[in-house]
């Protein structure tokens, strides 16, 4: 539906519609949703239409629709600020301090907090409030502080050791954000932390014994990961998925993904070849990492490159937008999921082997049981009687 008022959105490019798809799947809450307008938009959908869709007032669905016409996709970051350059990311900055104290544990020189301030771009309060997180995470934290020799714990004030004393070596330790991350994200999994549960920064970091810093980056790699949602002026709470809608969502889908992959089996060009083979890439890097919300990234890009395969204008277009549903709902890479990643990553290798070896009825049905979450009867055993994050 159009409205008279408006002009017809311009057909987006395939440049410009992939743009706009990784806008959609970005942590930020803004350009996530200038993202999503904009495809919106896209779709002859009017300011009004937009907004009850998104949950957004016509005023900002006509900003975003304005400034793209104007500007195209880089209309839609926000300018670059006045003042002081951005610092140094929260994580650098811990990750540097870490550094600084292994050295120091061999006796090297330790830097001052104004050197590292300058150097990290940060001040020296919060320089030296990562230094005493850091030392405290330590099992065995010796007096090392910034600027001064290393001191032998336990011993004199002013007795110094020349060198480390030998023993055995010591398991890396985890940076605060990632140690509180793991936490967190166990006891979301296990449902310690049941859905729809707030979570408070700042009683966070009150019971880990850390500044709120750590849980903000912590919570944001969740909410990335899909596993928390921030809403504005409102809170972060646990997400919680509605089981009815999900099947709602992974039905549509099942008749999406057999679809495709009977049309496009034996039919694979070598664009999407290329495409699809560099997305089984990124799922066993990411597998092989433990990023799990990089691994949700590749998997949606995977299916999204199989339906435009298809080479299906409608198909396209209806698979844009149950996107962020499938998304939100846990329905393509559940977060949740517990068998084997790196089994999951090779199970899509196999679904590209089935789309090139050119029989449709054996790439329909498989990929159906793949959107239906039966995967795990094509899986390893290795990967467990988990149901699959194609759920």
């Amino acid at each position: 539906m159009t409205d008279p008022d408006l002009p017809v959105f311009p057909q987006l490019g395939a440049e410009d519609r992939e743009a706009l798809a990784d806008l959609a799947r970005r942590q930020q809450a803004g350009l996530r949703m200038r993202g999503r307008i904009v495809l919106a938009c896209a779709e002859q959908l009017t300011n009004t239409e937009v907004a009850q869709q998104l949950g957004v007032a016509p005023a900002t669905v006509a900003k975003w629709r304005e400034r793209y016409l104007r500007r195209g996709v880089a209309g839609l970051h926000d300018a670059p600020r006045s003042g002081r350059p951005r610092s140094t990311g929260r994580q650098e900055a811990e990750a540097r301090v870490a550094a600084v104290l292994e050295q120091a544990r061999a006796g090297a020189p330790v830097p001052s907090t104004r050197s590292l301030s300058d150097t990290l771009g940060l001040s020296q309060s919060t320089i030296a409030r990562i230094w005493r997180e850091q030392q405290a995470m330590l099992p065995d934290p010796p007096d090392v502080r910034p600027g001064g020799p290393r001191r032998e714990p336990g011993g004199e004030a002013a007795r110094t050791v020349a060198a480390p004393v030998p023993g055995p070596p010591r398991i890396p330790r985890q940076l605060l954000s990632d140690h509180v991350y793991t936490l967190l994200r166990d006891w979301i999994v296990g449902g310690r932390l049941a859905p729809g549960q707030r979570l408070v920064e700042s009683e966070i970091a009150r019971d880990f014994g850390t500044s709120q810093a750590p849980p903000r980056e912590a919570i944001k790699r969740l909410a990335y990961e899909g596993l928390v949602i921030s809403q504005p002026h409102r809170g972060t709470y646990v997400a919680r998925v509605s089981e009815r809608q999900a099947q709602d969502v992974r039905d549509i889908r099942v008749m999406f993904e057999e679809y495709a992959a009977r049309r496009v089996a034996g039919g694979l060009d070598a664009e999407h070849t290329r495409l699809l083979t560099e997305d089984v890439t990124r799922l066993r890097r990411a597998a092989a990492e433990d990023d799990i919300g990089a691994f949700r990234d590749a998997d949606m890009s995977f299916h999204r490159h199989v339906c435009e395969a298809a080479r299906n204008a409608a198909l396209i277009r209806l698979w844009r937008m149950i996107e962020s549903s499938l998304w939100d709902l846990h329905v393509l890479g559940d977060p949740r999921y517990a068998g084997s990643w790196g089994a999951m990553a090779e199970h899509h290798a196999e679904l590209l082997d089935v789309l090139r070896s050119g029989d449709p009825d054996v790439a329909g049905p498989m990929f159906a049981d793949h959107a239906a979450g039966e995967a795990a009867r094509y899986l390893p055993d290795t990967a467990g009687p988990a149901a699959a994050p194609g759920r």
